[in-house]
């Protein structure tokens, strides 16, 4: 694992750290620190500047209207944002850019890249995912929303739960069961879903962070083009799989620091509370030092991997174990400085997003109780703790793989639970 930056890189900081200087406010703060009702409209704005730079998808190939960075450069320039505190794309391109335009390149066809990717980068598509099930949960290979091929349309019916920013999203990617003959993870397709369409209901779901930030989706009798498969059909596992390594392993390198950031909220929470001196406080602060050096030394591991031509593997579980369940940790301890205070907070937070809070986010006891909230399903979404622990036993380490109770064709799965 190499720990230094080769000399080119120095000369494209100091390029991204002057785009910044010119692009934004004087009086930038970080994107915490704008007002709740302005964020949206800035980051729409923010997102057209970062496009016509080509530098929204930098990495993507410039054929595709990308940058055409190289997996150092675009790391360089993810560090830089993040050390300013500024977002590096738009609302849903996590999904949209991070996770599915990724895997289109690495998977779809010639005309599917040609189709899809413009899109995605103008804005007239805007993703979301259609993967968790109420019935199937971290069993994600037990899923049940059917897809039958109808002529030239495939037809869809069936329901998605847990649904990130459906609501703002006019087309999702689904994981279809196309072969309930098969083996559960044999008879999967991967399908690309207009939403604008009358047999998809959206239903958002309140969460306990006062949020409508997940939400239900059904499918009736909806449909999408025969061709619109990603990968084989009854292959989406395998293409599912690659677009997991993609949203597991995001910000490999950048989120050390924001949650370096936020352990200097905490800290400095504690001296606001009195409470440096309390050894179990101080306790608390050099595990929380150790496990974010540790994410930054891992953050360098991965970097090395990319720039030896390596994709996404089974190793992103590692840094989505690692810090869903330090940021657990960390809120909780804030809310014990907090004490009593922590029961009055609620309702006044202003911070936004998921994982550390972002650069200018107010320290106050009301967004590490929004913190603590939003921290809760951190272990759940992207894969429970339980299943990223499995995939490092078993794919990583090379574990003998654990007693499973299901076994034969998907049907004979739905009947055994019937």
């Amino acid at each position: 694992m190499d720990l230094t930056y080769p000399e080119e890189s120095v000369a494209f900081r100091e390029k991204i750290g002057s785009f910044l200087d010119e692009h934004l406010p004087s009086n930038w703060a970080g994107f915490g620190a704008l007002a709740p009702e302005d964020r949206h409209s800035w980051q729409a704005e923010w997102r057209q500047t970062l496009r016509d730079a080509q530098m929204l998808a930098a990495n993507w190939p410039a054929e595709y209207g990308g940058g055409g960075l190289t997996h150092l450069e675009h790391v360089v320039l993810n560090e830089e944002f993040a050390k300013r505190g500024v977002p590096t794309s738009g609302v849903n391109d996590g999904c949209s850019i991070g996770m599915v335009g990724n895997t289109i390149l690495h998977w779809g066809s010639d005309e599917q890249k040609e189709y899809y990717i413009p899109r995605i980068l103008d804005g007239t598509d805007v993703w979301c995912q259609g993967y968790s099930e109420p019935n199937s949960g971290s069993d994600l290979a037990n899923l049940g929303l059917r897809a039958v091929l109808d002529g030239d349309e495939w037809v869809l019916n069936g329901q998605k739960t847990w649904t990130s920013s459906a609501t703002n999203a006019n087309m999702i990617f689904s994981l279809c069961r196309t072969d309930p003959d098969s083996s559960k993870h044999k008879g999967i397709s991967f399908l690309l879903v207009s939403m604008d369409q009358p047999g998809i209901e959206v239903r958002p779901i309140l969460d306990m962070a006062n949020h409508e930030h997940v939400n239900e989706v059904f499918y009736q009798d909806a449909r999408t083009a025969k061709g619109n498969v990603l990968g084989e059909v009854n292959g989406g596992w395998a293409v599912a799989n690659t677009l997991l390594g993609f949203e597991r392993g995001v910000g490999a390198t950048t989120a050390a620091l924001r949650f370096s950031e936020e352990l200097q909220n905490f800290i400095d929470l504690a001296r606001r509370y009195g409470k440096l001196d309390d050894p179990n406080v101080r306790q608390d602060i050099a595990r929380f030092h150790t496990t974010v050096e540790i994410m930054r030394y891992r953050g360098y591991q991965v970097l090395t991997g990319f720039l030896a031509g390596a994709a996404p593997g089974p190793e992103s579980s590692i840094g989505k174990l690692w810090w869903s369940t330090y940021h657990h940790r960390i809120t909780e301890a804030a809310l014990n400085i907090a004490g009593a205070d922590g029961m009055v907070g609620f309702g006044e937070e202003t911070r936004s997003g998921l994982g550390a809070a972002e650069l200018g986010t107010p320290n106050t006891v009301a967004n590490w109780v929004s913190g603590f909230l939003i921290a809760r399903p951190g272990t759940i979404y992207a894969g429970t703790s339980e299943v990223q622990k499995g995939i490092i036993g078993e794919r990583v380490l090379g574990l003998p793989k654990e007693p499973r109770a299901d076994g034969g064709t998907w049907r004979d799965n739905e009947t055994a639970q019937s």
